[in-house]
């Protein structure tokens, strides 16, 4: 069985919530489709599911490496087919399920992410410039990344810009392709603009209040640098900035409304794109169409 059912979104709109009711109901397993919660002791801030959510159905690709290492893209993709592997191999079904548009796309395109080793001279160049400085860099280089990367993030600009300078092509993209790897069912939770605003407000107090700066200090206690914790972007790059003074409390509540709004209009740049996706608006519907996509042969 080569299925692969995938449950995507922007951010807050319930993919997680929604998967585990679906794996339960037609014995799946699910594997996380976050470029953050890969790291370890990132809990609160990434939206990672609490240990109690994760003994309802089993998890992969949570936790598996410190936040002192990085790992790429091209490491997720194999660690993601070794999961589906794992999972198959008990007679489950694989969900993917998260709002990382790069990290899906890799995996059920199978892009083919160049092994670019990092550049250590041309990083030293590139940390001297301002995000902005960096993101017109890319903008000119590889305009159709620099619509989608988060715009405040170095450390993606910069391996962007490293790969790209390294192959002398742009990063791989979303694109329409006549072969993938995976027999999907790609299943996409559709929220109205106001609505979603409402519910990133919602979250980000519950996680104000459930200790997220604390969890930023913590890390920090550990060993991370505020420059670290910034490369993360959004929640840690925000609250490591209140830490260091240069924003006070409501501020930094402020601008990060602000930021996790555009980033989850950035997610839904992605997935406009894909004609695939089955847009749904609640749990009867995904039923529906998951039933109907296991009938069928694979």
């Amino acid at each position: 069985m080569n299925k692969l059912i995938v449950i995507l979104g922007p951010t807050s709109s319930g993919k997680s919530a929604l998967a585990i009711k679906l794996a339960k109901k037609f014995k799946g397993e699910i594997i996380s489709a976050d470029s953050r919660q890969v790291y370890k002791g990132m809990d609160i801030g990434t939206g990672k599911i609490t240990k109690r959510q994760q003994k309802l159905v089993p998890h992969h690709l949570l936790d598996v490496i410190s936040p002192k290492r990085q790992l790429t893209v091209a490491d997720y993709k194999r660690l993601l087919k070794r999961a589906i592997a794992q999972i198959r191999r008990k007679g489950k079904l694989p969900f993917l399920v998260g709002g990382s548009a790069f990290y899906i796309y890799a995996v059920i395109d199978d892009w083919k992410i160049p092994e670019i080793k990092p550049n250590l001279k041309l990083r030293k160049q590139l940390e001297g410039k301002s995000t902005q400085q960096l993101f017109q860099m890319l903008k000119k280089l590889d305009p159709r990344r620099a619509q989608t990367i988060d715009r405040h993030n170095p450390r993606r600009l910069i391996r962007a810009l490293e790969i790209t300078k390294a192959t002398g092509q742009p990063v791989p993209y979303y694109t329409y392709q006549t072969y993938y790897p995976y027999d999907l069912l790609i299943l996409g939770i559709k929220k109205g603009p106001q609505e979603l605003k409402k519910l990133i407000k919602q979250r980000l107090e519950n996680r104000l209040r459930a200790g997220m700066v604390a969890e930023v200090k913590r890390l920090k206690r550990q060993g991370l640098s505020f420059k670290r914790l910034e490369s993360f972007g959004l929640e840690y790059r925000l609250i490591a900035e209140y830490l260091q003074g240069k924003l006070n409390y409501d501020e930094m509540v402020a601008k990060l409304k602000t930021a996790i709004w555009r980033f989850s209009k950035r997610q839904m740049t992605w997935f406009k794109r894909d004609r695939r996706i089955k847009w749904i608006k609640n749990q009867k519907q995904a039923e529906k169409l998951t039933k109907a996509y296991l009938s069928t042969k694979a």
